[in-house]
């Protein structure tokens, strides 16, 4: 028997399909499986019961498995072998065929049920279509909006789905409080049974690529090119750009006019210092230019070991190494390369030796230098270097409880009886208004 739903329940389901962003398909199968389920549950006897909907009209055909018989002496299990030619044409005694049936009404236990069916079917299609749509997304910048913070973790909103700013991943300059609105880079997007898990970040150096890419259109066309990163996040940032035009300077594409683009960076980083050189796959070279705006009398490279030798005027030496050995550190995780700085005064002078930056693997470092040929230095070191800032359920079945119904009316009150559940369920998840 086929039952067409009422005409003013067919645009819900569409709306349904279209407010949830679930397909066709998804939402057909829920709304089957969940009336085969009451129907079950409803009827009387134990029969093979078989839903159908067309997934165009929304057509239901309902249907059991019944054995042909001389005479039917159960008509719950049995068809006469006369109704069964009516059915199917080849039919033979003891074939086993579909045979057409009424839904009845189901009972309260039994809808309630199927309700609860269609909504956990609608709830894992939603989150499943979630995390497709979010894992695309991760490696990118997005803009969300806090709204609420707990233990140190940071919850935003983003569109349909909620992520985590980690304590771990933000910025020691940073406060954060509901309302604000606040740009992160996507670290991971991961599955799990309520929904997917989004991890932000703010402290990692991939953040501080995006921002430059959308600030710097050399930058998004492949004009220029980010070599290396290196950063502690809330003190300071090195990167390391290279041109792949000769007519365009790579630092100062960065810097922008009077340095408007690289300020609007270091205000996004709350007054982070950012350090833009020039990349050179010379190590000597690379290495003056990471620990500007140290001045360099000499650098060396020991073939044995590979560690760089540098040596500063002794004015310099502080300048070179930074507060708390900070220019060094970040120095050698941009070169990836062991840097020892000694004065000009020779083994009797001061010197300081910084460690490979594959050692640390607290900084998310990126970026293993290639070998693009840039042999043009054109700049004075102090000029290339530009640093800008300072301060920085699945329902359980119940019992059976039958009541005698129509067959639309039925159906109708599982499928209404659903949307309503999941629309007050999101009233319900909803923060309220402040």
């Amino acid at each position: 028997m086929e039952v067409a739903l009422r005409n003013d329940l067919l645009p819900i389901l569409q709306q349904l399909q279209s407010e949830r962003h679930v397909d066709r398909h998804v939402l057909v199968e829920a709304v089957r499986s969940a009336i085969e389920s009451a129907a079950r549950k409803s009827f009387s006897h134990p029969g093979e019961l078989t839903i159908e909907i067309d997934e165009e009209t929304f057509e239901i055909r309902a249907t059991e498995i019944k054995e042909v018989t001389d005479h039917a002496s159960d008509s719950r299990l049995q068809v006469s072998l006369e109704d069964a030619v009516k059915i199917k044409r080849d039919a033979q005694l003891g074939d086993r065929i579909q045979v057409p049936t009424t839904l009845h009404g189901f009972g309260r236990i039994a809808t309630q049920t199927a309700r609860q069916v269609i909504i956990q079917r609608i709830r894992d299609a939603e989150r499943e279509q979630l995390y497709d749509e979010m894992k695309q997304r991760e490696g990118e910048l997005v803009t969300c909006t806090v709204k609420r913070v707990q233990r140190g973790n940071v919850i935003v909103e983003l569109g349909r789905a909620e992520g985590i700013l980690p304590y771990r991943e933000q910025s020691p300059r940073e406060n954060y409080a509901p309302g604000n609105r606040i740009r992160a880079y996507i670290l991971s997007v991961d599955k799990s049974s309520r929904g997917p898990q989004i991890v932000l970040s703010r402290s990692s150096p991939e953040f501080v690529r995006g921002l430059f890419e959308s600030e710097v259109p050399e930058l998004h066309d492949g004009t220029i090119e980010i070599k290396a990163i290196a950063r502690e996040a809330g003190n300071r940032t090195k990167i390391a750009v290279v041109s792949h035009d000769a007519n365009v300077d790579p630092v100062g594409a960065c810097v922008g006019m009077k340095g408007t683009r690289v300020r609007s960076i270091v205000d996004e980083l709350s007054g982070e210092k950012i350090d833009i050189v020039r990349w050179s796959t010379d190590p000597v070279e690379l290495v003056r230019n990471a620990l500007s705006p140290a001045e360099i009398t000499s650098i060396a490279v020991e073939k044995e070991t590979g560690i760089v030798k540098a040596v500063v005027p002794r004015g310099q030496l502080s300048l070179a190494i930074g507060k708390k050995g900070q220019n060094a550190r970040l120095a050698s995780k941009l070169t990836r390369l062991q840097i020892d700085i000694s004065t000009a005064e020779g083994p009797e002078g001061s010197t300081a030796t910084t460690e490979p930056a594959e050692v640390e693997q607290k900084e998310h470092e990126t970026v293993v230098p290639e070998t693009d040929d840039d042999s043009s230095i054109g700049r004075n070191v102090g000029e290339e270097q530009s640093e800008v800032g300072d301060e920085s359920r699945s329902a359980e079945a119940g019992h059976e409880d039958s009541v005698s119904g129509g067959a639309d009316e039925g159906v109708e009150t599982v499928v209404e009886g659903a949307v309503n559940d999941l629309d007050k369920a999101d009233e319900d998840a909803a923060p309220p208004e402040t």
